[in-house]
């Protein structure tokens, strides 16, 4: 069985420039919408966060207005209901380390919180370069993007140097009104890594490839990138 190993944050916060916390999370579209349709496909995902920490929902993911209306939120609420067992007891990620000949894929959504521990979380960064470098694909999408910092070399290189990608966008920070406040912007940090960074239009999809690496730009982007990710599974016969 194809098998996904599906990376969420630990954090239930984002510290902003001058030192609060503004709460948030995994994004609700972000990881119902890929979880859910590997499940139907037939891909057995594991979830997993930095210290086997129960992940937080972006309560703001579950708004009707932030859903796309209430169907949408209602729905989302419902599934993280039926699956509340499994994200209370997630694997501990650090354990993953050395085993991704386990796994076909890591796949990390976003929400606010992985700026505050996924960007430089040392093991997922192992687990990064230990996924690319076997030609496992990786699929990243918002503010999962900045988990993609985390992946050093040994010679201190970053293992996405020159890749074309894409992310949550200067753009779209400032629309939701926390450029000002942030304490570092990604699509600012992707670039300066050297990242060849392709934004899209504000809230559309938008997917970049290239090889394996697969990146979504924002929530809108979920369907589009869980979709790719399941057809270039199926390319490689590993679904």
């Amino acid at each position: 069985m194809t098998r996904i190993l599906m990376v969420l944050s630990a954090s239930d916060h984002w510290t902003l420039k001058d030192g609060t916390r503004h709460p948030t999370g995994y994004w609700a579209e972000e990881f119902v919408v890929p979880h859910n349709e590997f499940r139907t496909q037939g891909v057995e995902v594991v979830v997993a966060t930095p210290g086997g920490v129960a992940p937080t929902v972006d309560q703001r993911s579950l708004n009707p207005e932030m859903a796309g209306g209430e169907r949408k939120a209602t729905a989302f609420r419902d599934y993280l209901d039926a699956i509340a067992t499994e994200l209370a007891r997630p694997m501990v990620l650090e354990q993953a380390v050395g085993h991704v000949a386990d796994y076909d894929a890591i796949y990390i959504p976003g929400g606010h919180a992985p700026m505050e521990d996924l960007a430089g979380c040392q093991p997922l960064g192992e687990l990064l370069v230990q996924f690319f470098d076997t030609g496992r694909f990786v699929t990243a999408v918002c503010h999962g993007v900045a988990a993609l910092l985390s992946a050093d070399r040994r010679n201190g290189g970053w293992l996405f140097e020159g890749r074309r990608m894409t992310g949550y966008t200067n753009e779209e920070e400032r629309l939701v009104g926390l450029a000002d406040r942030a304490p570092w912007l990604l699509e600012d940090r992707l670039r300066e890594r050297g990242a060849d960074f392709k934004p899209g239009a504000p809230w559309e999809p938008h997917v970049v490839v290239d090889t394996n690496l697969l990146t979504g730009q924002n929530p809108a982007s979920s369907q589009a990138a869980t979709d790719r990710t399941l057809s270039e599974l199926r390319v490689h016969n590993a679904l």
